[in-house]
């Protein structure tokens, strides 16, 4: 955002989710003013980013609008960076050209269950991570010297998920450099793709993540799938389940499948299979 345009609703709501106070973001709009009309869509957007009552009304009743002898002057500098922004994204992908390619030809491989990439082979093509706030494309070659890979089925709807799952990344965070043969994979369960963002955003999740709108495409992980969340199943490369949230169709939950990979680290191997769900 330049500093001398008006702010959007996409420019206050980014704000909100980003941690600012109202204080703040009021002082930038009395600086800056508010370059949208708030329609309903709009301030509904406003609400689920957490503006407060007060917030809302102070845009309603004009008092951030742009003065009219800004207002073309305003409207023409937005337009010139909304067209640099499509030329840039233009020429980033053309120059993206030969990975996407090599990422076709990756998806369109078939990976047999068992095989010594089992794991790797189904998240491949179809994986994210956070960066910087933001959701982006994770590279496939980051799996490539996983041997043990943790599949964690959860969503930000579910209470004892959003408990556990800080456990899960401060585990995460103590073990990864010892153990770089471990990943995680977050196979969601949200409703939206907004809310698996959320999610993955609040939580910091350090591991990626298959796409919301591509898990439909990894029956190979939903097999692993539990009857509840939060599920998190221990895998070898090949698909073999060393250790399970499911015991002989019992849940015995997420805490008791780090205490068994634990275990497996401290041995160097893989314990028993879990007995089937």
């Amino acid at each position: 955002m330049a500093a001398t345009l008006p702010l959007t609703t996409s420019d206050i709501s980014l704000m909100l989710r980003s941690g600012y106070s109202v204080p703040t973001i009021e002082a930038e709009l009395a600086s800056r003013h508010f370059a949208d009309q708030l329609d309903e869509g709009k301030r509904n957007q406003l609400i689920k980013a957490g503006a407060t009552t007060q917030l809302l009304d102070a845009i309603e009743k004009g008092q951030f609008s742009v003065p009219k002898d800004d207002l073309e002057r305003s409207r023409r500098k937005m337009e010139e960076q909304a067209a640099d922004r499509t030329l840039m994204a233009e020429r980033a992908k053309r120059n993206d050209t030969l990975y996407q390619n090599q990422l076709l030809k990756q998806r369109s491989r078939v990976v047999a269950p068992g095989s010594p990439d089992a794991i790797a082979g189904a998240a491949r093509g179809n994986m994210v991570r956070l960066q910087n706030g933001n959701l982006v494309s994770s590279y496939d070659e980051e799996l490539a010297p996983k041997q043990i890979y943790g599949l964690y089925f959860s969503a930000y709807w579910c209470g004892p998920c959003r408990k556990f799952t800080p456990q899960l990344v401060a585990y995460y965070n103590q073990i990864t450099h010892d153990h770089p043969e471990f990943e995680i994979i977050f196979v969601s369960a949200d409703k939206s793709a907004e809310g698996m963002a959320t999610y993955m955003r609040e939580s910091g999740m350090p591991w990626p993540a298959i796409e919301y709108g591509k898990v439909a495409n990894v029956p190979a992980l939903q097999r692993y799938a539990g009857r509840g969340i939060p599920d998190l199943v221990i895998v070898d490369a090949s698909g073999k389940v060393l250790a399970d949230s499911f015991v002989g169709g019992k849940y015995v939950g997420p805490g008791k499948v780090l205490d068994d990979l634990n275990a497996i680290f401290a041995r160097g191997g893989s314990p028993q299979v879990a007995a089937n769900r």
